[in-house]
């Protein structure tokens, strides 16, 4: 009776071996495809940044022509009001200098956080779809 059970016994072994290996496998497959996954995110989510950043630098550089060429004329018909062109450059210079104390006194709040939230909100988008 026991050599009767031993043979059923090893294909029930060998069944069992065969289910954990197939198991085994499919988990790698599992983590390979998780991690393929993972960096493809990644890959979407900084060339979406990237590209955010590479259009608005392109727009800050001109809005920045813009407002240097309305600057230079605006100091050249001050200056020719005052009756010296110099002076009106020290007044938009001055202006610009009063701006620039603004931003600097408030750059947290106007720059780095906003620019920080929208740089997380950017690369954790994938979290809520």
């Amino acid at each position: 009776m026991n050599e009767l059970r031993q043979p059923i016994n090893k294909m029930n072994m060998e069944e069992q071996r065969s289910d954990l290996d197939m198991l085994f496998s499919d988990a790698g497959d599992f983590i390979e495809t998780r991690a393929a996954l993972w960096k493809l995110k990644a890959v979407d989510s900084l060339a979406d940044s990237v590209s955010d950043l590479a259009s608005g630098i392109g727009i800050i550089c001109i809005i920045s022509a813009f407002v240097l060429i309305v600057s230079i004329g605006f100091a050249l018909l001050i200056g020719e009001w005052l009756g010296k062109n110099f002076y009106g450059f020290f007044i938009i210079g001055g202006l610009y200098g009063i701006a620039g104390l603004v931003c600097y006194a408030c750059r947290n709040r106007w720059f780095k956080e906003p620019v920080g939230d929208l740089l997380v909100r950017k690369l954790l988008k994938h979290h809520k779809k």
